[in-house]
């Protein structure tokens, strides 16, 4: 006689770059296993595989893991894992007075809010009346730009990978009167324009990546050896899962 199959509960929540509902199932007991070894091993590229490959089976809705912003998959994977194991998570913080007594923090993943620094917008004015309306880079990308690296990359593979980042996460170039469109664009168009910019106007780009939003959490600590309290910002998955 086969053994009872089990049906998981079924949860519902709004991206938030889209607002869009999604519906999500808690992790199985494989998939948080998977978790815990990616989790041990430490590498932040099998952290974010190991997540994108975990939260595409706990979708129950059609979305597309691979294109979602950092932040997106973030808000996503703490739902699901707070689902999954518990609306909290024990970690270890060092004490920012001597930097390096150590002390128990524990979160509640409620608490774990969006951060959108002061005057972050997805449109950048460049000046000469044209405006650049950006999209924000997908995990996929982040992890192209920061992990994945042929071993025989130069420093010139490196900078033209860049370009052609930044140049990936541009959705319209506009002035008053027209607009272009990314997607009637070669990606040799776009990386052409990138590069006609003066440093001035290529540093409002780099801004719009610099003060995208994030999840983050601040706390005080006490140092129990100097009674000093001190502020610990936590962001970013492999630090809320140290």
């Amino acid at each position: 006689m086969p053994l009872p199959k089990v049906v998981a509960p079924t949860f519902e929540l709004n991206l938030i770059s889209s607002q869009k509902a999604v519906k999500y199932r808690p992790f199985l007991v494989k998939e948080e296993k998977a978790l815990l070894i990616a989790m041990e091993n430490g590498n932040d590229k099998d952290i974010t595989a190991t997540i994108k490959n975990v939260l595409k089976g706990c979708m129950m809705s059609r979305v597309k893991i691979d294109d979602l912003p950092s932040f997106d998959l973030e808000y996503l994977f703490l739902n699901v894992r707070g689902k999954s194991v518990g609306e909290t998570v024990d970690l270890i913080v060092t004490c920012q007075d001597d930097g390096e007594t150590t002390v128990p923090l524990t979160i509640g993943l409620s608490d774990i809010k969006l951060h959108i620094p002061d005057g972050h917008s997805d449109t950048v004015d460049i000046g000469g009346g044209i405006s650049i309306k950006m999209k924000y880079p997908s995990m996929q990308q982040f992890l192209e730009n920061n992990f994945i690296s042929p071993p025989d990359e130069t420093n010139q593979d490196r900078i033209d990978k860049a370009f052609e980042s930044v140049a990936g996460c541009i959705d319209q170039v506009f002035t008053e009167e027209e607009a272009w469109s990314a997607s009637d664009c070669t990606k040799k168009e776009l990386v052409a324009f990138i590069e006609s910019l003066n440093s001035q106007q290529f540093g409002k780009i780099e801004n719009f990546f610099t003060t995208m939003p994030r999840l983050q959490y601040k706390s005080t600590v006490k140092n129990p050896k100097t009674d000093v309290e001190s502020e610990v910002l936590v962001e970013g998955l492999s630090n809320f899962f140290a």
